[in-house]
């Protein structure tokens, strides 16, 4: 437009083209542009914006896209999604650090210095604020407390977490904050990689202990090795079956050896071995409880010829035998 103004101005003679070429030659690239306008411009203008990650830098702080959550969620969580805010966020009070600062001319270096470090300590705080929500969105923390997060998960996976690794996991929680969750991922991905390999060595060396060298002769290999596993298997079954068929003289092997043993019934071996008495030892006691019993119910006055290893509980638990099997009454006992 200032071509066609130029070119009206000086009269009809000239077109905008040619009036525009003459202004270019004589007033730029003629004496008067040598002279006025320098060959190199330099960049006068200061970058006062802090590099990114630096102290100041507005991407310590600049807000992450707002979650995908239903209006009921977000109140359940206190989230507003257009400032990506909680109602109670990381260090609730921290804004009380600068909401009584202000800037007067009067103010002393000192004075200066104290705001200016309130300052800084309300940024380091906003940092830690953001960092704490950065790793909550990367370890997608929000959809796991709403319970949203399963499905996805076991789409997620292609392998079955073995026990040993969840474990190994929750040891490891603390390192969420200082790796993505895709580097941490990667971490558990190799280890176990590594498990696989570790394994796969140890294979292959016992194959070369056994003398194979080729691939192919190891199916024929562990087709042996499992015949002979079977069979040791279906052995030791048969050794347990047999097992619980001694089991009962089995049960008495610790006095079955010992005199006196035949002369027991079954119920009395069952006690003899509960209360580790040899049977010569149980026969004396019987055979003093009964002798007493019988003179007592006669009327013959006797005296108790216990034996001395016998104590109170032994005692207690033979009479108590004794009765319940008829040898003598409840009132003796």
């Amino acid at each position: 437009m200032a071509q066609e103004d130029m070119a009206a101005h000086v009269g009809a003679s000239r077109t905008p083209q040619e009036v525009m070429e003459h202004y270019v030659s004589m007033y730029i690239h003629g004496n008067l542009g040598k002279a006025c306008i320098p060959d190199t411009i330099p960049n006068r203008v200061t970058d006062h914006t802090c590099p990114s990650g630096g102290p100041l830098s507005p991407s310590l702080t600049t807000p992450l896209p707002p979650l995908d959550i239903s209006v009921a969620e977000q109140q359940q969580l206190g989230y507003m999604p257009l400032r990506d805010d909680y109602e109670i966020e990381y260090d609730q009070d921290a804004e009380t650090l600068i909401s009584g600062l202000s800037v007067n001319y009067d103010d002393d270096d000192v004075e200066i210095e104290l705001k200016r470090a309130h300052v800084d300590m309300y940024v380091r705080k906003l940092k830690e604020r953001q960092r704490r929500k950065n790793i909550a969105r990367d370890y997608n923390l929000v959809p796991a407390f709403l319970g949203k997060d399963k499905k996805e998960k076991e789409k997620a996976l292609k392998r079955k977490i073995t026990k040993e690794e969840k474990e190994l996991r929750l040891k490891l929680r603390p390192l969420y904050q200082f790796m993505s969750c895709k580097e941490f991922d990667d971490l558990f991905e190799n280890m176990h990689k590594e498990k696989m390999l570790r394994a796969k060595i140890r294979e292959l060396q016992r194959y070369r202990r056994n003398g194979i060298t080729k691939m192919e002769e190891s199916a024929e290999y562990e087709a042996a090795r499992h015949k002979r596993e079977k069979r040791k298997e279906n052995k030791n079954l048969a050794g347990s079956k047999r097992g619980k068929e001694d089991g009962k003289d089995g049960e008495f092997a610790a006095i079955e050896n010992l005199p006196g043993f035949e002369l027991l019934s079954d119920r009395e071996k069952v006690l003899c071995s509960s209360l580790n008495l040899s049977p010569a030892r149980y026969v004396t006691v019987k055979t003093i409880i009964i002798k007493d019993h019988l003179q007592k119910r006669q009327g013959i006055p006797s005296k108790s010829r216990l034996p001395s290893y016998l104590d109170k509980v032994l005692k207690k638990r033979i009479l108590n035998f004794l009765t319940e099997s008829g040898w003598i009454s409840r009132d003796a006992s």
